[in-house]
């Protein structure tokens, strides 16, 4: 961890063009009247996202994995990675875990580790995608689908005991991502299929306490590429609907077929009531998990402004949604892309403050399509960077992150204690 009068030391050469940019950029927004940048960067200050635990080492493809280094190899020292990324910039005060990999073997240490970082568990996640060595039946051909009632029943119990794991870690959100569906054509019936999906849920919702949530994912394909059980927001949607308001989808921003409207279907959900997580990434192809923002900038910003719009409408009855990074770091620091990550996110975030939402109204009304589109690149090409590093700073962060983390040397220092080998808990 860094010291306060460390992080001061590192944004010293900063601060006098920082302050230039944010007080000429405060003094065109006050011109446009739309929000101020104090307001901005209070909104910005109160966002938060989660870091999942699996994120935190190298990725790979199916061909590969080239870790880098000094990777986290427990429950421990990846709330120790968090615990830095959420110093440097403020935004990330949550991790999520995956069961099996992140099982605490010491539960008051990791509260008493959790307390001391400023952080705490945003979810807990099962995992019926992977064979685990001391299991009696395998995922192969399904889990909460599986024709075998036995596999069904071992994937109903693993899930049970994430939430028992998540209440001794005192979150009350539980997420299931099933890789359940088929390679080939006629191998799955798709009906019986759904239904043993639908009771298999039902079952561990009922398991689910009170004042609890559970995140139904989907994705159109991978692992299986004929078909997925849960293909689509519709499917998932269908399935929260079943089982109670307690059932919320989840959307994942790469679990999507190319060109997928995404942010109508934020919108769709948000008035339903129904957007309970969103996992940011980037994607040039598919489920690609690149650096949020790094492709598609403006979709970015279109979704959020469907996220703003909706949290400021009066009528819409979403709850809080619970916002994760998901991606993966083929060639990249890991811990520098969940800071490239997060710094698009609050930059999308921002931009979509700043959109004149009664005047944006008003063009939709009216149907002035031209007028509509330019309000939104309006907001959308103002450089809101000097306000997402107030908001670190405010934070007690640094006003650039990465080349803070950079600085320091961080990746060579955990090498050192960890080791050149050393590989991340999980995929």
């Amino acid at each position: 961890m860094l010291s306060s009068q460390h992080l001061h030391d590192l944004n010293a050469p900063f601060v006098a063009n920082h302050e230039f940019q944010y007080a000429h950029l405060g003094e065109v927004l006050d011109q446009r009247e739309a929000a101020s940048a104090a307001g901005v960067v209070e909104e910005l200050r109160r966002f938060q996202v989660a870091i999942p635990s699996w994120a935190l080492g190298t990725g790979g493809t199916r061909f590969g994995r080239f870790p880098g280094g000094g990777e986290p190899r427990s429950l421990a020292e990846k709330i120790t990675d968090v615990a830095l990324l959420h110093q440097l910039n403020g935004s990330s005060n949550a991790i999520s875990l995956h069961i099996p990999w992140d099982i605490p073997t010491d539960v008051a240490a990791v509260q008493q580790q959790l307390a001391a970082a400023g952080l705490h568990i945003d979810s807990v996640n099962s995992n019926t995608f992977q064979d685990q060595s001391a299991q009696a039946h395998s995922y192969k051909f399904g889990s909460l689908a599986s024709t075998e009632a036995a596999v069904r029943a071992q994937a109903v119990q693993h899930n049970i005991a994430c939430i028992g794991y998540g209440q001794q870690l005192g979150t009350k959100v539980h997420t299931v991502w099933l890789a359940d569906g088929s390679n080939f054509p006629g191998q799955q019936h798709f009906r019986r299929a759904y239904q043993r999906t639908q009771e298999s849920l039902a079952a561990i919702y009922e398991a689910l306490p009170s004042d609890w949530t559970m995140l139904v994912e989907y994705k159109p394909y991978e692992p299986n590429f004929y078909s997925m059980v849960i293909p689509d927001w519709g499917t998932s949607l269908a399935l929260c609907q079943s089982l109670g308001r307690q059932a919320q989808v989840l959307v994942d921003l790469g679990h999507h077929l190319p060109n997928t409207n995404i942010e109508q279907i934020v919108g769709r959900l948000q008035h339903f009531g129904r957007l309970g997580g969103f996992h940011f990434n980037g994607s040039m192809y598919g489920d690609d998990d690149l650096t949020t923002g790094s492709i598609k900038p403006f979709q970015l910003f279109l979704i959020f402004n469907e996220l703003v719009d909706s949290a400021q409408d009066a009528t819409v009855r979403n709850p809080a949604v619970a916002y994760m990074i998901d991606a993966s770091h083929n060639t990249k620091d890991p811990l520098e892309d969940l800071l490239q990550s997060t710094d698009n996110i609050l930059t999308a975030y921002a931009k979509a403050l700043l959109v004149d939402r009664p005047a944006l109204a008003a063009a939709q009304e009216a149907n002035d399509a031209a007028l509509a589109e330019d309000l939104l690149r309006d907001a959308f090409l103002i450089d809101v960077r000097p306000l997402v590093a107030e908001a670190y700073r405010q934070s007690g962060g640094a006003l650039r992150p990465v080349a803070a983390y950079r600085q320091v040397g961080h990746r060579a220092g955990l090498i050192d204690q960890r080791g050149r080998l050393a590989v991340a808990t999980g995929l």
